[in-house]
């Protein structure tokens, strides 16, 4: 069952990524065939299988030559995922060589083979959706590379960040993941190719040949040991998409916050016309935002079943297998569906530099109180500088007088800096570190990292 994006509303704002429709049960199908086709000629080559029955099986492997309301019927009377298929194919291949359609192979070699047919269409398209998301990333951390806000730490003002740095931060753990995915790519695009528990017993002495020419043709690579008991590979697909969804689920949470009236800070692109509430013609709801946040957790949540379907016993459980195929067929839609978003997110992001001012100044310099006590621990000390200005911070807090006119009652801070210098060390614009040059040098990152993904990918995608 793949997930639906029921409840959204955002479809018509988000280009489709087309993953969905490689789920589909024709697609799915069609893979099969292929997997079936690949194997007669292997065997073909192999002396297994007369070579002209192999080239009529070849050339006969099109979903639309076969009449898929018999498939469905004969699937819904036998219950069996494959059988049914298998015979409408043979029928149609023609008596004279029908009969070696799927010459001893067991069900899951075709359909696991199939589905990772399946997996690498959409990885493909999951990497150039990453590729993108982070080139926006790239244009959004420079040009906010030296716009100042307050960074914030259990969800109070801690010292001065900018905003291309939060967008480094971002940065940074997308590419992680894109590493992630390009490494892991030689343990998932395999072929299963065993038999019935990996022995290549049916294949006899030629088994590893014809795994071999059926990888050759498929453009996967053979397992070390083609036991239906394996599937770390596609498990750790979903791992590493349930981590890309808790990167995008944090950017969801971050812009969800800042689009509050009470941060005003940035702001996901809204296109004219949108309607925020029924009743409120005010709101401005963060709709992609929280699509982020909701599949983001639906993600999430697959990982631990997907952990579960590792648990074949003996040689194998065809209820790990199916539950397996899918929760990696919804993991790969909904990773799709979030970075879709994230990329309108990250490219159309409204900032207000303004209100990240204003917002700076809330503390009344209280956010500037590192850079004053590191100044003063210079001169008397750090533990002493620290006990001063956390007790005048404190007072400041539970009173009305401001934090600069309480610091320049201290003797022991005026005896170290004048008002003018006390009011430069709190200045925010003052400490931000090394933010900008953060900022500028992930924003090239993501590019590389973005020229690497998107390496053969259609131009305007």
């Amino acid at each position: 069952m793949i997930v639906a994006p029921f409840g959204r509303f955002t479809e018509g704002r988000v280009p489709d990524p087309g993953i969905a429709r490689l789920f589909t049960r024709e697609n799915r199908w069609q893979a099969r065939l292929d997997v079936e086709a690949a194997l007669a000629l292997a065997e073909a080559d192999a002396g297994m299988v007369p070579k002209e029955a192999a080239k009529a099986i070849a050339l006969t492997a099109r979903i639309e030559k076969l009449d898929i309301k018999r498939v469905l019927a004969a699937t819904s009377e036998a219950s069996h995922p494959l059988v049914p298929l298998i015979e409408e194919f043979a029928r149609v291949v023609g008596s004279q060589h029908g009969g070696w359609v799927h010459w001893g192979a067991t069900t899951q070699n075709i359909t696991q083979t199939a589905d990772v047919l399946v997996l690498r269409d959409a990885h493909t398209k999951i990497k150039e959706l990453l590729g993108r998301a982070l080139r926006a990333g790239a244009r959004q951390a420079r040009r906010s590379a030296e716009l100042p806000l307050a960074g914030r730490t259990h969800s109070q003002h801690a010292v001065p960040i900018t905003f291309g740095f939060k967008v480094a931060v971002w940065i940074d753990e997308l590419v992680a993941h894109a590493d992630r995915l390009e490494r892991l790519e030689d343990r998932l695009f395999c072929v299963l190719m065993g038999g019935a528990v990996g022995t290549f017993a049916s294949f006899g002495a030629a088994g590893r040949d014809i795994e071999a020419g059926v990888a050759q043709r498929l453009g996967l690579k053979p397992m070390r040991v083609p036991s239906r008991a394996i599937n770390d590979g596609m498990v750790e697909y979903v791992l590493v998409l349930a981590q890309v969804a808790g990167t995008i689920g944090k950017i969801g949470k971050d812009v969800y916050a800042l689009m509050q009236p009470e941060f005003g800070e940035a702001f996901e692109p809204i296109p004219e016309g949108t309607v925020g509430s029924s009743t409120m013609p005010h709101k401005r709801n963060p709709q992609l935002a929280l699509d982020m946040m909701t599949m983001s957790a639906e993600l999430r949540a697959l990982a631990a079943p997907a952990l579960e379907s590792m648990l074949h016993d003996q040689e194998a459980n065809g209820a790990m297998t199916a539950l397996l195929e899918d929760i990696s067929a919804s993991a790969t839609v909904l990773a799709g569906d979030m970075l879709a978003r994230l990329d309108v997110v990250l490219g159309g992001l409204e900032l207000d530099g303004e209100r990240m001012r204003a917002n700076l100044r809330l503390s009344a310099g209280m956010i500037g109180s590192e850079s004053l006590m590191l100044s003063l621990g210079e001169k008397i000390g750090r533990q002493q500088a620290h006990e001063i200005v956390f007790e005048v911070a404190q007072k400041a807090a539970v009173t009305d007088t401001p934090f600069v006119e309480l610091l320049s009652q201290d003797p022991v801070v005026m005896s170290a800096f004048s008002v003018a210098e006390v009011r430069e060390l709190l200045d925010p614009t003052r400490y931000l570190g090394r933010s900008v040059e953060i900022a500028r040098a992930m924003a090239q990152v993501a590019d590389d990292v973005a020229d690497r993904l998107l390496k053969g990918a259609p131009e305007g995608e």
